[in-house]
């Protein structure tokens, strides 16, 4: 499924629960500007009928990165002070739990409109404040506009009660009822949740964050949201992310390893 309507999350997933079809599958870039992608997936899979192996799409990390000494540049030049972190996950998933919002600059960014743990603002889930906080001090947009979880993929089944393989955050899921008090800020007021499952071997940086987070707290989801404030894009660059973190309410910036405080 493409185009502008595949990017509903509803709709996709009343057709995966009710619609006539035994499996569907939603592309990350769904929007107009992806449909093209289809074109490409036909060919390819026409040319490797005769081969048992096809391409499969199971990340959406196509987009451009930055190397740790590009970053370090940037932030010299831009004059801000940092540091660099030896045990980056560790030392973020503390930040997390101490209801740090921290904006995460990661490897390359992701093809298509949703952040996936490359270009992502986080939060702790538990808070019931924090979709308030992130939307009103950072997003700058409603307060009740809702945030997803990203979970590691083995723990959805444990909060979700559908949606366990949802790695491009297009479809929803109900929160088990029983957890949504857990996780709060990332659960709708219908008990809705926009999950991202997130694969060890696919995004393994942004799944040991989650696994540390979830070892301090006997949670192991994160609130994420795309890095970007309101009427924006989503941050391209480094000088990008330097300046869209100065110009919102978040607490900490992690560009690669290096990290950033306010």
């Amino acid at each position: 499924m493409a185009g502008g309507v595949a990017l509903n999350c509803v709709l996709n997933a009343h057709l995966r629960d009710q619609g006539p079809f035994r499996q569907i599958w939603v592309q990350p870039a769904a929007g107009d500007a992806g449909t093209a992608l289809g074109a490409a997936l036909w060919i390819d899979a026409q040319q490797r009928q005769s081969q048992e192996r096809r391409f499969c799409m199971d990340h959406a990390f196509f987009g451009p990165g930055f190397s740790e000494d590009e970053i370090e540049a940037c932030l010299r030049w831009s004059k801000v002070p940092y540091r660099r972190l030896e045990r980056l996950a560790d030392e973020v998933a503390d930040l997390l739990v101490q209801d740090k919002v921290i904006g995460w600059f990661q490897g390359r960014m992701e093809f298509g409109p949703r952040a996936l743990g490359g270009r992502s603002i986080l939060a702790d889930p538990r808070d019931p404040e924090m979709n308030i906080k992130v939307n009103n001090a950072v997003k700058f947009r409603e307060w009740w506009r809702p945030f997803a979880p990203s979970f590691k993929k083995e723990a959805a089944p444990e909060y979700l009660e559908s949606a366990y393989d949802s790695p491009f955050m297009i479809l929803t899921a109900q929160v088990r009822p029983e957890k949504r008090y857990v996780i709060p800020s990332v659960t709708h007021v219908d008990g809705s949740a926009r999950p991202q499952t997130v694969e060890k071997e696919i995004n393994p940086l942004y799944y040991r964050l989650i696994d540390e987070f979830g070892k301090r707290t006997g949670v192991p989801v994160v609130m994420n949201t795309s890095f970007n404030l309101r009427g924006e894009a989503i941050v391209h660059t480094p000088t990008d992310a330097i300046r869209t973190f100065f110009s919102s309410g978040m607490d900490a910036l992690l560009l690669g390893s290096f990290l950033v405080e306010k």
